[in-house]
């Protein structure tokens, strides 16, 4: 018995001790094919299985029986009832519900030209044993072998598109760029006198030329200096650590002092040029 069946009966079996049994009353098949014409049709016996049933992939199989007590013959309708489909060699198992009316009666029809999903797969010598699961609150569960049934061999599945995609790949190989060549030594000396060679003619021009400015560390022109300072330093403090919201906000305030010392210094600039 599989995992699933034995669940269902365990669960009910704890609240039915003591209790009446159920049986099947004329529990019968008729297998009819796609045209509808009988094939065959036949009382089951709950004692001894029947000879294996054989279904086409058109054929129709057709069960009917009525639930009832033991002890009389009064209807029942099962909390629980089940037809289960198992497979002795490879263990698949399916259970498909089946309803029961509330005089005991029901009917259930297998149609091979679109068979349940509870069907488990199947090969074309394999077996599939069916028996009914009974579970009720009020009675004792039951189990029935029913007859085995021969269906035909399952479909393959078809493959995905990218069902390739899941296997093994090609091990994949990185091609890396070659390592940049460093010029000669000689030739990075030449560019970098190059580079330094304006800037060693400016020295030299302002030592001959001496600019003279007696009224740059003012005291009223100091501070427009130290702010243009402070300017270089934000930027240079941008580049290391700030973002650029922080640098236009300092900026901006920076931007304040910076006006007005700048305003101060031309006044005294225009003042000393006066006198």
């Amino acid at each position: 018995m599989g995992v699933l069946s034995l669940c269902l009966l365990s669960l009910l079996t704890l609240t039915s001790v003591d209790a009446a049994i159920l049986t099947l009353q004329s529990p019968r098949f008729t297998i009819t094919s796609a045209a509808a014409s009988q094939l065959r049709s036949e009382p089951i016996s709950l004692k001894e299985k029947p000879s294996p049933l054989t279904l086409g992939a058109a054929d129709v199989l057709k069960l009917s029986f009525q639930v009832v007590e033991k002890d009389g013959e009064k209807g029942v309708q099962p909390h629980q009832t089940f037809l289960r489909f198992y497979d002795p060699v490879t263990g698949e198992e399916g259970i498909q519900p089946v309803r029961v009316s509330s005089t005991g009666k029901a009917k259930f029809e297998l149609n091979m030209a679109k068979p349940p999903a509870s069907i488990p797969p199947t090969t074309a010598t394999n077996l599939l044993s069916v028996s009914l699961l009974l579970g009720s609150f009020e009675h004792s569960p039951a189990k029935y072998e029913l007859f085995d049934l021969v269906l035909p061999e399952s479909q393959s599945v078809p493959l995905h598109e990218l069902e390739h995609t899941f296997h093994p790949q090609p091990p994949i190989h990185h091609t890396f760029r070659a390592e940049q060549k460093v010029p000669p030594r000689i030739i990075s000396a030449a560019g970098a006198a190059l580079v330094l060679a304006p800037w060693v003619a400016l020295l030299g021009l302002l030592a001959h030329l001496q600019p003279s400015v007696p009224y740059l560390f003012s005291i009223n022109i100091i501070p427009f200096i130290a702010t243009l300072a402070a300017f270089e330093g934000l930027l240079l403090w941008y580049w290391v650590d700030l973002k650029l919201g922080q640098v236009l906000l300092y900026g901006s305030i920076l931007g304040v002092f910076t006006a007005a010392a700048g305003k101060q210094a031309l006044a005294t600039k225009s003042d000393l040029r006066r006198k």
